[in-house]
This record gives structure tokens, C-alpha cells and sequence, in this order.
């Protein structure tokens, strides 16, 4: 292993001094990553792979947690003035993005095929056929219903975060592993040449502490983004557990 390593290591190490003497006169960040080996090259792309996916996700979830704010408070409203689930229902194709949707339509669905199976309960004393309004089954089975349409929207909202999470992960370590082989690369550099003098090494090194620098702005925000968007899906999933307490009382009052 270690004969088929060192022409390998060689190599990247020749690459290396070949790319510092080159060109030393730019030290900015461009100037590092251009004079950087493959492996640091490597490393910085799927760094920037990384970045580039966690933002896209960022702005797309605040995008969708927007939308689905604003629609629920039009639903919320929508649905505590109606006097009727069927006038509910009939805005409910207008406002999909919220997850209270999800949930209404659920329970409304178990709701009418439990009323749809009972047949009116007759009023005492009245003349056979006169019938009141019809009653529920199975309360609970409506509560079931709002619970697994529950589930599924919350993970509809969680859709993506975990990318977040992957990303502030395991940035961190693909930066410093960059770092480790650059740092290695400049000893090896150090050892052949038996030269320490700062200006022939510092350039590795610099180029080397770069894939860390990458690997933190990669991880930062995702870790921020994660736990704010994670705490939103909370206050998402309290919401629904208000709404579903609030659809079973009224289906209690009204069809038990």
C-alpha cells in the first residue's frame, strides 16, 4: 500500500510545488484556489455543491413556509365564519398550500362517509319517517383521520430540511480533510526540498487552510437555516393539532 501510495503522493506533491512556484504573486483567494492541487480542487467543488444546494433549499422552504402562513390564516378565517363544512370545502382548491387543507379535507371526508352510512335518527313521538339530522359513528375514527392527514403534512413541510442537516454535517470534515491533505502535501514539500523558509511554505499552507474556510461558509448557514426551519415545522405541526381539536369539537356539538 504504501509503495503504491508514495508515487501518487509524489505526484500531487510535484504538482503542488510546481503550482506554488509558478505563480506567488497573487495571494488572494482566487490566486489560492487557482494554484490549489486537484484534490483541493475537488474538495472546494463539492464544498460548493453543498453551499450551492442548501440555498436553493433555504430560499425555496422560506418561500413555501411563506405561503403556507398566509393561507393558513386566510383558511383559519374562511373556516371559523362559515357555518357549514361544504362552504369550507368549496374554497379549500384555492388555498392547497396550506396544511390545514390537508387535515380539513381529511376529517370532512371521514365525516361525510360516516354521516352518508348513518341513517337519521327519528324523533320520539313524531309520526314514523320524520327524522332529525344524522349522527357519527366513530368520533374517534375522525380523529384518526386528522392525525394521519397530520403526519402527512408535516412531512410534506420537513420535505428537504434534512439536506441541511447532511450539509452542516459534513462540510466541516470534508474541509478539514482538504486541509489535512494539503498541510501533508506541504511537509512532504519540506522533506524533498529541506527548505523550511516560510515563503516556500506558507503559500501551501494558505491554500491548504482554504478548504476549511469553505467548509465552514458551507456549514454555517445550513446549520442556522436548519434550526429555524425546524422550528417552523413545529409551530406548523402545533397549528394543525389546534385545528384537528378544534374540527372535533364542532363535529362533536353538531353530529353526536
Amino acid at each position: 500500500m504504501r509503495t503504491l501510495g508514495s508515487p501518487i503522493f509524489a505526484l500531487l506533491v510535484q504538482a503542488q510545488s510546481g503550482a506554488a512556484s509558478g505563480d506567488t504573486g497573487d495571494s488572494s483567494i482566487l490566486g489560492l484556489i487557482a494554484r490549489s492541487t486537484p484534490i483541493s480542487k475537488a474538495v472546494l467543488l463539492s464544498l460548493a455543491l453543498l453551499s450551492v444546494g442548501s440555498w436553493a433549499i433555504i430560499l425555496y422552504k422560506l418561500w413555501v413556509f411563506r405561503r403556507s402562513e398566509l393561507q393558513s390564516r386566510s383558511f383559519l378565517d374562511v373556516f371559523r365564519r362559515s357555518s357549514k363544512f361544504s362552504e369550507v370545502q368549496a374554497v379549500c382548491r384555492s388555498l392547497t398550500e396550506s396544511p390545514l387543507v390537508g387535515l380539513f379535507q381529511s376529517g370532512y371526508a371521514e365525516l361525510t362517509a360516516q354521516l352518508r352510512q348513518s341513517p337519521p335518527d327519528e324523533v320520539p313521538g313524531s309520526p314514523r319517517g320524520t327524522a332529525t339530522r344524522p349522527t357519527l359513528k366513530s368520533l374517534a375514527a375522525v380523529d384518526r383521520a386528522l392525525m394521519r392527514a397530520s403526519v402527512v403534512e408535516v412531512n410534506k413541510l420537513e420535505s428537504r430540511i434534512t439536506f441541511l442537516a447532511t450539509t452542516a454535517s459534513i462540510s466541516p470534515f470534508v474541509g478539514l480533510f482538504g486541509t489535512v491533505i494539503g498541510i501533508m502535501m506541504s511537509f512532504q514539500m519540506i522533506g524533498e526540498t529541506g527548505s523550511t523558509n516560510l515563503a516556500s511554505v506558507g503559500p501551501g499552507i494558505a491554500e491548504a487552510l482554504v478548504a476549511t474556510a469553505f467548509g465552514l461558509i458551507a456549514a454555517v448557514p445550513a446549520v442556522v437555516a436548519y434550526n429555524y426551519l425546524s422550528n417552523r415545522v413545529r409551530l406548523f405541526a402545533s397549528e394543525m393539532d389546534d385545528f384537528a381539536m378544534e374540527f372535533l369539537n364542532i363535529a362533536e356539538r353538531n353530529f353526536t
